[in-house]
C-alpha cells in the first residue's frame, strides 16, 4: 500500500500480545528516528489501525532524535502517549483487551540514514493522505487534531 517506504533499509517489526511487556517486545531503534504503522490481527483479518511519527526536520537540515527515556523511535513507540495522558506501554494493552484485538503487528521505518534525509512529519503525511484518499477515513486510532 505504502510504496513510499521500500526506500528505507533500517526497518523491522514486531508482535505485541496483551500478556505482553511493550518495551520488551519493541525492537525499534533508540538512536533513530522515522514512522511506525500498527496493525491489528482480529477476527481473521489484518487491519492498519495507525500510523505514527518519531523526530522531526532541525533547522539545519538534520533529523531531530528523541532522547529522554529509551531514545528514538522505540522511546516515542513504548512511551508516547496515546488514549489520553497514558503511555502506549499501558494503552496499547488496554486497547488490546478493550477491542477483543488477538495481536498488534508493528512495522517500523527508519527515514534516516546514510542515504536518505526524509522527516518523519512529512512522510506520516503522505501517508494519512494516501490512506484517507484510499479508505475515506484516517486509521482507527489516528485522530484529526
Amino acid at each position: 500500500m505504502f510504496d513510499e517506504l521500500v526506500r528505507y533499509k533500517n526497518h523491522g517489526h514486531f508482535f505485541l500480545k496483551q500478556t505482553d511487556h511493550l518495551s520488551n517486545a519493541c525492537n525499534a531503534p533508540t538512536n533513530k528516528s522515522g514512522i511506525y504503522l500498527v496493525y491489528a490481527l482480529q477476527g481473521g483479518k489484518i487491519n492498519l489501525i495507525y500510523i505514527g511519527r518519531s523526530g522531526k526536520m532541525n533547522n539545519d537540515g538534520t533529523i531531530f532524535v528523541r532522547k529522554a527515556g529509551l531514545g528514538g523511535l522505540k522511546d516515542r513507540i513504548v512511551n508516547g502517549h496515546q488514549f489520553g495522558k497514558i503511555p502506549r506501554k499501558k494503552s496499547w494493552l488496554n486497547q488490546i483487551l478493550l477491542e477483543k484485538i488477538e495481536a498488534l503487528d508493528i512495522y517500523w521505518y527508519a527515514t534516516h540514514d546514510e542515504n536518505t534525509n526524509d522527516c518523519p512529519i512529512e512522510i506520516e503525511k503522505i501517508l494519512l493522505s494516501k490512506y484517507f484518499n484510499l479508505y475515506g477515513t484516517l486509521p482507527k486510532w489516528n485522530k484529526i487534531g
